[in-house]
């Protein structure tokens, strides 16, 4: 499904979109790309598909070439019965650089309405922020303020790194990979999964997007793409409707134990295996271009974006059980707001809103929200003075959320204000007051509890956050 992008964006974001579809494509090699300007992370990881016989099991798995079908679903299996209380984090991208100052606007500061005449939001057309009394919700985020008033949502209201590259290319790899380093091929969430995971578990890493997130691109251990909320599935050339059904029904019957035969014994626990899989997936499948599931919460309607659907889809089979562990997907429309800022921003931002909520009350109603925790960023604010064009340009520090009922809620990293040389930078963008890599090292040893320093490479420069509870 195509998602709706902002009317204005520059060359350098559209470039650095295809430059990463290239490394989805792994094994085709790379674009070229401008000397000095780093690689995506997940250069060099294989795909392949998963089939079994003519009944194919369509998932993307990258970086296990040599792991059989049969290794590959008893290791979920053997995952799903270990990690059955096991915790998991959902990273959600703002693509393009989300403008911060509009997520949480300084209202009542004369610098901001100076600065955006056009742009600044009114005092009092939004929610306020409790943790901070200078700053007022996007209209757009009322339900995640909501959220953050029952204490559910920790903000940082100025997150980024020291000298900051307004690349969307180069700045968006530094949180791929969790490092200020051009030359890392592997994902921040890609070495958590080399350190704890398991060589016969995909799902241990999961890519909601269609393609491989490069913050999940790992080394040596597999992890996994679903090509869209419909893309596991069983399918048999000229079977549909009831003759699909009533085969489903004897492939599960075909799994029954059986004695005697050591080959008919080892096909039926295959059959079995792929069965019970496609059961647990049956979630995330739609039929008839309706989900074949049922939340226990109303998602929004959506007509050109899967985002809703795809993060309902997420919570049944977290639900049901499936060993996932880091799951990455990329929120609806596009932030790289040159330009007609205001439109885009409030539309795409309630469409992300009315989801994240939706998804957090659906882990609620099914019991298990105690184990997730949702990250949202992005790879850079925006500037703080409006353009020409009734947009934003590229800033540095920017607004990140993490959601989830074991955090503490409130706000990290203090609001630096919009003064010249304290706040704001020379060239006029707002100043990081919290390291993302800080954040990294907080999940990691907070969240997963793995020693932050077999991830991050300079995890001992940066302090933990008091985030968790």
């Amino acid at each position: 499904m195509t998602e709706s992008r902002p009317h204005c964006s520059c060359t350098e974001f559209s470039r650095a979109q295809l430059l990463r579809r290239g490394v989805a494509e792994a094994g085709a090699g790379l674009p070229a790309i401008e000397p000095g300007m780093p690689l995506p992370a997940g250069t060099g990881l294989s795909r392949r598909h998963f089939l079994a016989g003519s009944v194919g099991l369509a998932l993307s798995v990258y970086g296990a070439s040599r792991l059989g079908f049969r290794a590959f679903d008893e290791g979920i299996a053997a995952a799903a019965e270990r990690l059955a209380n096991g915790r998991v984090l959902v990273s959600v991208f703002l693509e393009g650089g989300a403008d911060g100052l509009s997520m949480l606007a300084p209202v009542n500061d004369g610098t901001y309405r100076k600065l955006r005449p056009k742009l600044a939001l009114r005092p009092g057309s939004g929610p306020p922020f409790g943790a901070d009394s200078r700053l007022m919700w996007h209209p757009s985020l009322y339900n995640l303020a909501v959220l953050h008033n029952e204490g559910k949502i920790t903000a940082l209201p100025a997150v980024g790194y020291d000298h900051p590259d307004q690349s969307h290319f180069t700045s968006r790899h530094y949180w791929e990979v969790g490092a200020t380093d051009p030359w890392l091929r592997t994902g921040w969430m890609g070495r958590l999964v080399d350190a704890v995971g398991v060589p016969d578990n995909p799902l241990q890493g999961l890519s909601l997007d269609g393609r491989l997130a490069p913050s999940l691109a790992t080394a040596k251990l597999p992890v996994a793409s679903v090509d869209g909320p419909d893309g596991y599935d069983f399918w048999t050339s000229g079977v549909w409707g009831e003759p699909y059904d009533h085969m489903l029904q004897t492939l599960a019957g075909l799994g029954a134990r059986r004695r005697g035969d050591a080959a008919l014994k080892a096909a039926a626990d295959i059959t079995a295996q792929s069965a019970r899989l496609y059961g647990q997936l049956l979630p995330f499948q739609s039929k008839d271009g309706k989900p074949s599931y049922t939340s226990p919460v109303r998602y929004p309607s959506a007509k050109d974006s899967s985002f809703p659907s795809r993060l309902a889809g997420l919570a049944a089979m977290i639900g049901t059980g499936l060993p996932l562990q880091c799951v990455s997907i990329t929120a609806p429309g596009g932030y790289d707001t040159h330009g007609d800022q205001a439109g885009d921003l409030t539309r795409d931002l309630k469409l992300t809103a009315d989801t994240l909520y939706s998804f957090q009350r659906d882990l609620e109603a099914r019991g298990i929200a105690d184990r997730v925790v949702t990250l949202v960023w992005s790879e850079f604010g925006r500037r703080a003075e409006e353009n020409g064009s009734a947009g934003t340009d590229h800033g540095a520090g920017g607004t990140a959320f993490v959601i989830g009922t074991q955090v503490r809620g409130g706000m990290l990293g203090e609001f630096p204000g919009l003064g010249k040389g304290s706040g704001l930078d020379d060239d006029g963008n707002l100043r990081a007051t919290t390291d993302f890599r800080a954040l990294y090292r907080t999940l990691l040893e907070g969240w997963f509890q793995v020693d932050p320093a077999r991830v991050l490479p300079d995890a001992a420069k940066f302090a933990a956050l008091p985030l968790l509870k």
